[in-house]
């Protein structure tokens, strides 16, 4: 069944007009990379989920996990709402917003068990915009791949409250270099982060 759901994703986002230029299973598989490090998490949070990926894929083989896919695109966001009722997929939120908007709402701040996000923006911009999301005690989970310099995320991930990023190999047929970097949420997120959208795109931490 899951396996039938993927290969319909797939055929979902194919079809889907200026989406994705040439979706392929790899890159559905890509995200699967993630369920080894999910643990006992019963809230996930996609942020800049694009085509739903990696939180669609992730919700197929993990159905009981509550899961909000965050996607400020407006035609993206009706894909993933219009795949959510294809493929029958209940407990998925999306929200419709920036990343720093959502990032101060009370009932996506700090409520998630963990955070992902896979292609969103180099580390220093995904963790002020992802580690809002996270609960204390909690991770991030960004994938990446073994050229990110994970190092020049160090100020944003302490200001952010996060712990020392420890980096974990996770190649796949999409990207053979693969890695995830998992960031564990130590103290909350200072009130004023994420900064005003587009901020910190222009001046990361």
């Amino acid at each position: 069944m899951n396996d039938s759901k993927l290969d319909q994703l797939v055929r979902l986002i194919s079809e889907w007009p200026g989406l994705m230029s040439r979706p392929h299973r790899a890159l559905i598989d890509d995200g699967l990379v993630l369920l080894d490090h999910l643990g006992d998490a019963r809230s996930l949070v996609d942020v800049g989920s694009g085509a739903g990926l990696p939180g669609l894929p992730i919700k197929i083989v993990r159905p009981e996990l509550g899961v909000t896919l965050i996607e400020a695109d407006q035609d993206k966001a009706a894909f993933l709402a219009h795949t959510c009722a294809a493929l029958d997929l209940d407990r998925v939120v999306i929200v419709a917003r920036r990343a720093e908007e959502a990032g101060h709402d009370p009932t996506l701040r700090e409520r998630f068990d963990v955070a992902v996000a896979r292609a969103l923006a180099p580390m220093p911009v995904l963790v002020e915009l992802c580690l809002p999301f996270v609960r204390v005690g909690g991770r991030l989970l960004a994938q990446k791949t073994e050229t990110e310099d994970v190092s020049a995320a160090a100020r944003a991930i302490e200001m952010l409250g996060g712990e020392p990023p420890v980096v974990h190999p996770a190649p796949s047929a999409a990207r053979g270099g693969g890695t995830i970097v998992e960031i564990r949420k130590a103290r909350p997120s200072p009130e004023r982060y994420p900064r005003r959208p587009g901020v910190p795109g222009r001046r990361p931490l």
